[in-house]
């Protein structure tokens, strides 16, 4: 995995200008665009996107402080059809417009070219299993939420406590396969997973495929596949997002397993009355790489 990000970091220095063909690289490397975006995202820090507009505007802007050219010939030279588009990502990036910079020489933000490395860790062994399951369905109550990647989501949380009691009870009493008890899922998240991008959220629990959804509960559908299941204990939520975090860089590049697209499902299997520690299995879907 880390000779397939270098490779894609060099794809982007190459067409840094044009747009490239990323699911053809990752075919070509024996992975998936869905896995190489993710894994990019986990490990730079920021989306594939982000990473390569930074990059086009750091090499624009040593054009624009020379001054050789006028600013639609540099757009242009750099994939944007108009001085207004090229202005709006070059602000973006650098904090200034592209007339700013070339009076003043700046401020300037520079991308450096990213190169992975692959670091020696793994002192800490992470708790996982592989489970194959049979298709079966998240069922409960789904709304669109922000990504956020570092502590408490708000948008969850206020979802999750606008439920009244008993309904936390009812849905627990219908679960009937596995993962057990009442689930955090994450569907419909964007390759990049880039932070404030869009995702669907459910609380809710798993039924088999045969179990009658109740009408006014909302139903993801999962087909059968396999799951790698991590487990995690300790301060809630920085013990589960560490643990998130460890399979991009520690877990996924030491097995032969890639992420398969298909929801992420937290399961809780103990907690302290004020969720400061818990314990909880984090469910990916994965398939061999």
């Amino acid at each position: 995995m880390i000779s397939a990000l270098n490779r894609l970091v060099d794809l982007v220095e190459k067409h840094l200008t044009e747009e490239f063909d990323v699911g053809g690289l990752a075919a070509a490397l024996g992975t998936t665009e869905y896995h190489l975006r993710r894994m990019f995202s986990s490990l730079a820090g920021m989306p594939l996107s982000e990473y390569v507009r930074r990059r086009r505007m750091t090499v624009a802007a040593a054009d624009v402080v020379r001054g050789e050219d006028d600013l639609l010939s540099i757009a242009v030279r750099h994939g944007y059809g108009s001085t207004e588009a090229f202005g709006r990502a070059f602000r973006a990036v650098h904090g200034a417009s592209p007339a700013d910079v070339r009076r003043d020489g700046g401020p300037l933000r520079t991308q450096p070219h990213l190169r992975f490395h692959l670091t020696v860790e793994g002192s800490i062994p992470m708790d996982t299993r592989l489970v194959d399951r049979p298709a079966f369905r998240l069922v409960g109550h789904a709304a669109r939420v922000p990504l956020i990647h570092q502590g408490i989501n708000p948008h969850i949380q206020r979802h999750i406590t606008a439920l009244p009691q008993e309904e936390h009870a009812r849905l627990k009493s219908l679960g009937d396969a596995e993962p057990g008890g009442l689930l955090q899922v994450c569907d419909d998240v964007e390759p990049d997973a880039a932070e404030g991008s869009e995702l669907t959220y459910l609380h809710g629990v798993a039924l088999t495929r045969d179990t009658p959804v109740p009408d006014d509960l909302d139903a993801i559908e999962v087909p059968a596949g396999m799951w790698a299941v991590f487990r995690t204990s300790g301060p809630h939520p920085q013990a589960l997002q560490t643990a998130w975090a460890a399979t991009a860089t520690e877990w996924f590049p030491s097995n032969p397993w890639r992420l398969r697209p298909g929801p992420s499902i937290v399961a809780i299997l103990e907690r302290a009355d004020d969720f400061s520690t818990a314990t909880c299995e984090l469910w990916l879907p994965v398939e061999p790489s």
